[in-house]
C-alpha cells in the first residue's frame, strides 16, 4: 500500500536526549526506545469515515515521538495498517450502496491527505489487511498447528458449513498483562468493543477470532487449509507488525480505546507465533470528545480535519490545536481550541519574520526537554510561546542573535511539525 508525501524535516544544531514515555501497562515512564534504533507500530484507520479529530490526535502524538528519536540520532522504523475489509466498513459500505473497496479507497486516500497537510510523516512499513492476507493464513495455520487455535463451525446456510477459527488464550499464560482488567471487565469491554463473548461453541468467553469463515455477500479470500474467508481484526495487526518490524519492537501505539481488546489481543497473537516476544512498551493517546461528549462515528458526533481544511483553516492551526493538549489526556474539543491555535500561529509567525532576535538556544533546549519527558507538547509550545513574546516585545535590538529566528523555525518544524 502507498504511503504519503513524506515532509522535510531541518536539521536543527546539537541532537536530543532519550526520550521518555508512559508505559500505559506498568504506569511508569520509560525509555521508549533504549538502543540505536527505534521502532513503532501504531494501529491504523478502518476507512469508512476519515478522519476525525480523535484520529488526528493519535497520529500526530506518534508522530512527536517519531521526530524525538530522529532529533536523537536513533534509527527510527515506523510500521501502520489500514483495515480495509472489516464489519465497520461493509456495513458502511452496505447502507450507502457504495462498493467497500471503492469506499476503502477514498477514505484511505483522504487519510492520507489529511495526514500530508497535517506534516505527519509517513510510516516506513503501511500494510492493508487485504494485502495482509497470505500473511495471515500462514500465522493462523501456525497456530492451529501448534494447538493454539481451534475451528467453531458455522450453521450451514450462513457459511456453508465452513468453519471460524479462534485462538485458544489458554496457550498463553500472559494474557491480560497489557491492560489488566479483571476477567468480569474484559467480558465485558470485549463484547462492547467488536467481540463475540457469547458465541456458541467457543471454548473461552473472551477467545478472539483469527479468521472468520466466508459468508454469503461478503468479500473472500482463498486460506488454504482453513478455507475460504477473511483475517480477524487482531491477527492482522499482530503478522503486520511482526513481518514489518521484527519481535520485539519498542512501542505500539494507538488510542487508548484500543488498549483492551486491541492490544491485549495482538500483543498475545505475537507471543504465541514468535516464542514469547511482542511489543515492549504500550503507549495511548487520550480520547477527544466534542463540547464535553464523547466523539465516535456511531454517536455521529465527529469533526473532520477534511471539512476543518475545507473552511479554509491552516492545518498548522488544526496540528498546533492539537498538541496543546497532553497526548495521553482526554480533552474535549471545542471552537476555542481552533482560536487560540489561529492566535498562536500568527504570534509565531510574526515572531520569526525577522533576521533577530533573542538568543534561541535555551528555547531549543527547554522543546527538546519537553518533548522528551512524555511527549509534553504543551510545555514545548509554552516555551516557544516565552521566545516569540520577547522577540515580539523588543523588535529590533542590538543584541539581537541574528539567525535566532530561524533556528526557532526550524526547532518548531523539526520537533513540533508546525511550518511556520
Amino acid at each position: 500500500m502507498l504511503t504519503w508525501p513524506a515532509p522535510q524535516i531541518p536539521q536543527l544544531p546539537g541532537q536530543g536526549g532519550p526520550v521518555r514515555v508512559r508505559d500505559t501497562t506498568t504506569g511508569e515512564l520509560v525509555v521508549a526506545a533504549p538502543g540505536p534504533t527505534a521502532s513503532l507500530y501504531v494501529c491504523g484507520i478502518t476507512p469508512y469515515d476519515a478522519t476525525h479529530l480523535g484520529h488526528a490526535a493519535t497520529y500526530v502524538a506518534f508522530d512527536l515521538l517519531v521526530r524525538a528519536w530522529t532529533d536523537a540520532g536513533q534509527r527510527v522504523r515506523y510500521a501502520s495498517n489500514v483495515t480495509d475489509v472489516d464489519d465497520p466498513l461493509l456495513e458502511r459500505a452496505t447502507a450507502t450502496g457504495q462498493d467497500w473497496r471503492e469506499l476503502a479507497r477514498d477514505q484511505t486516500a483522504l487519510f492520507a491527505e489529511d495526514m500530508t497537510a497535517l506534516g505527519v510523516v509517513p510510516p516506513d512499513v503501511y500494510t492493508g489487511a487485504v494485502e495482509s492476507v497470505p500473511a495471515v493464513v500462514e500465522a493462523v495455520e501456525q497456530l492451529a498447528a501448534a494447538g493454539a487455535a481451534y475451528r467453531v463451525g458455522v450453521p450451514d446456510g450462513t457459511g456453508h458449513g465452513a468453519d471460524d477459527v479462534y485462538a485458544d488464550l489458554s496457550a498463553d499464560p500472559a494474557f491480560g498483562a497489557v491492560a489488566g482488567l479483571d476477567p468480569e471487565t474484559m467480558r465485558d469491554v470485549f463484547g462492547e468493543r467488536g467481540g463475540d463473548p457469547d458465541r456458541p461453541g467457543k471454548r473461552h468467553p473472551l477467545d478472539p477470532l483469527l479468521w472468520r469463515a466466508e459468508r454469503p455477500g461478503e468479500p473472500s479470500w482463498d486460506g488454504g487449509s482453513l478455507g475460504r474467508g477473511r483475517p480477524g481484526w487482531h491477527i492482522e495487526c499482530a503478522v503486520i507488525a511482526r513481518d514489518g518490524l521484527g519481535l520485539p519492537f519498542d512501542v505500539q501505539g494507538g488510542g487508548v480505546d484500543l488498549r483492551f481488546p486491541h492490544h491485549e489481543m495482538s500483543t498475545s497473537h505475537a507471543r504465541l507465533l514468535d516464542a514469547g516476544q511482542g511489543a515492549a512498551r504500550h503507549v495511548h493517546a487520550g480520547m477527544v470528545g466534542l463540547d464535553g461528549e464523547k466523539m465516535s462515528k456511531s454517536r455521529g458526533n465527529l469533526v473532520l480535519v477534511s471539512r476543518l481544511r475545507e473552511a479554509g483553516e491552516d492545518p498548522m492551526a488544526i496540528r498546533l490545536a492539537l498538541l496543546a493538549h497532553h497526548y495521553a489526556d482526554d480533552w474535549s474539543w471545542t471552537r476555542n481550541d481552533l482560536v487560540v491555535a489561529r492566535q498562536r500561529l500568527e504570534r509565531w509567525r510574526a515572531a520569526v519574520a525577522g533576521n533577530g532576535g533573542p538568543d534561541a538556544t535555551a528555547t531549543l533546549e527547554a522543546m527538546r526537554a519537553a518533548i522528551a519527558n512524555d511527549l509534553d507538547a504543551p510545555a514545548a509550545l509554552a516555551a516557544v510561546d516565552a521566545w516569540a513574546a520577547e522577540s515580539i516585545s523588543r523588535g529590533s535590538t542590538d543584541d539581537a542573535v541574528e539567525g535566532a529566528p530561524g533556528v526557532i523555525a526550524r526547532a518548531v518544524n523539526t520537533l513540533l511539525g508546525v511550518r511556520l
